[in-house]
This record gives structure tokens, sequence and C-alpha cells, in this order.
């Protein structure tokens, strides 16, 4: 599993990351400004099994807070950290290994003698990759004929040429004139859910009526980015969402 820890603008102020290549057992450290924050990571930890809400172990944190310290403007300690969040990566490699690090990242896609496609390994970073060479190992195995993948280039829902535009909402895209609409129409609407975050009632309107989402963990997690941005404002802006 991989954690990393939100903090705030000023432990690294300006629009320029910082990725350092080597920071023991084959670790890779960075710091990324986002969504108005800095995030922070990252780890890579084996763990016995995925479960649906994994956590953050208290040292991966105190790994990420003292080695980031190294180079951000200011040393983090444990009150800095905003949010905290772990993804599990699936890894391909020899199935004995103690130092997971030293495994590739790529993926692997494997056809069994019964034609079963399975594709496993890789990142969010590379899945369209993966989905494009899964879909032309399959088209090579169906005998379908060779066509050039659309997905590098295709617009997707929302697609806006100068979304920055519109400004706190550059986000929705094409969506952001409707929803900045609806606020003007319901001004109670267009009020920020809490102090520290910059999302509006309208945006949890939007995502309800039009994103599918059906749970306030839906709204403030995959919608808004609030839960991962800053989990106490997030907790505390959770009863007017719901």
């Amino acid at each position: 599993q991989g954690t990393h820890v939100v903090l705030s603008r000023e432990f690294l102020p300006g629009d320029t990351a910082i990725m350092v290549p080597r920071v023991g057992e084959g670790r890779v450290m960075f710091a990324i400004p986002w969504q108005g924050h800095t995030l922070v990571g990252t780890t890579d930890s084996p763990i016995p099994a995925a479960s649906l809400e994994p956590r953050p172990l208290e040292e991966e944190i105190d790994f990420l807070l003292r080695t980031a310290g190294r180079y951000l403007r200011r040393v983090p300690g444990r009150r800095d950290v905003l949010s905290a969040f772990t993804g599990i990566r699936p890894l391909v490699g020899p199935r004995q290994t103690r130092v997971t690090a030293a495994i590739s990242r790529d993926h692997t896609i494997h056809v069994d003698p019964a034609g079963l496609v399975t594709t496993t390994g890789g990142k969010w970073t590379t899945y369209r990759r993966m989905a494009e060479e899964t879909v032309d190992r399959i088209a090579r195995l169906a005998g379908l004929p060779a066509r050039p993948c659309v997905t590098p280039s295709l617009r997707i829902h929302g697609f806006d040429a100068d979304a920055a535009r519109h400004g706190a909402l550059a986000g929705y895209g094409a969506d952001a004139p409707a929803i900045a609409a609806l606020a003007e129409r319901e001004p109670a609407l267009g009020e920020r859910l809490h102090g520290e975050l910059t999302s509006i009632a309208t945006e949890v309107v939007w995502a309800a009526r039009h994103e599918m989402a059906r749970t306030v963990e839906d709204v403030l997690a995959r919608r808004l980015r609030a839960l991962f941005l800053n989990a106490r404002a997030a907790i505390e802006a959770a009863p007017r969402v719901a």
C-alpha cells in the first residue's frame, strides 16, 4: 500500500512540485501543489490482504513527515496533517521478495489456454495504456482487424478548451455555467459548505442530480475531494451535505 498526507499550501508555496527519487529502500518522495494544498507521498508497505477501507500505518505517516521536512519550507508535524489516505497497488513480481519498492509497477497481460485474458498490476496513472494494450491483445486473439486507438485524444463529457474561465468551478468544464446558474437561482446554495473548504452547496445538489452521488461520502470524497483535502472540515460539513 501507498500512503499520502495532505498539508496546507504554506509548506510548498508556488506551482512547482518536488520529486526525490531515492529516500531509502527504493522509495520515491514527492510533494505536489494540489487543489490549494500540498500533497506528500508516498510509501511502499507490503500488506497481507487487500481491504475495502485501507488505513495509513503510523510508521508511514511518521516517515512521510520526517522525510518531507528535509525539503519543504518547514518541518511538518502531526498537527499539520489535514488528511491522510492510502491506496493499494497490485504488484506483479517474484514470489519471494522483501523489498516491494524494487518490484516493477508495469502491468502484465496473461492469456490462459482457455483464452481468458487477465490484466493485472499497473496503476491509475497508466490505466488508459493498460486498457489499450488489453483491447489490442483481445482483438488479435479474436482475429479482428487492427484499428488505431482513439482514447488518447477522445473528448469526454465536460470538455472545455478554456475551463479556467470558470474560476472555482473550472473542474466541471462545460457544466460549470449550469452549476453557477443554479447558485444564482437559489442564493443559499451559493454559500460555502465550510470556512476551510472552497466547495459550495450547489455542487452537492449537482452531484446528486447529475453525477449519481448517493451518499454523503460519495459527495465529500469522490465529487468534492473535501475528505482528502481536509478531513476535519469535511466531517463538520457532513450534516449540511446530508
